[in-house]
């Protein structure tokens, strides 16, 4: 799943990139395909980072709350709600 988002958002950079460098900016050809390919590769490494970070975020909340319902009912307090 962290894949899928991270390549969806890159290729969406990409496209931007190509059309913003390409039509608005009047660059070379060379010019806009290097920058949009700079762009979605970067985007990418970012994706992938912060959706291995969220995945263990959550992970460690969801074993956190498993432990705490494997130790029964706990009092609750006025910060549970």
């Amino acid at each position: 799943m962290i894949q899928r988002m991270a390549c969806a958002l890159a290729l969406l950079v990409f496209a931007v990139c190509l059309i913003i460098g390409g039509l608005k900016a009047d660059n070379t050809f060379a010019t806009t395909v290097v920058r949009a390919v700079t762009a979605m590769l970067v985007t990418l490494v970012i994706g992938l980072v912060l959706g291995a970070m969220a995945r263990k975020m959550l992970e460690e909340n969801l074993k956190s709350e498993e432990q705490k319902l494997k130790k029964g009912s706990a009092p609750s307090t006025p910060s549970d709600r």
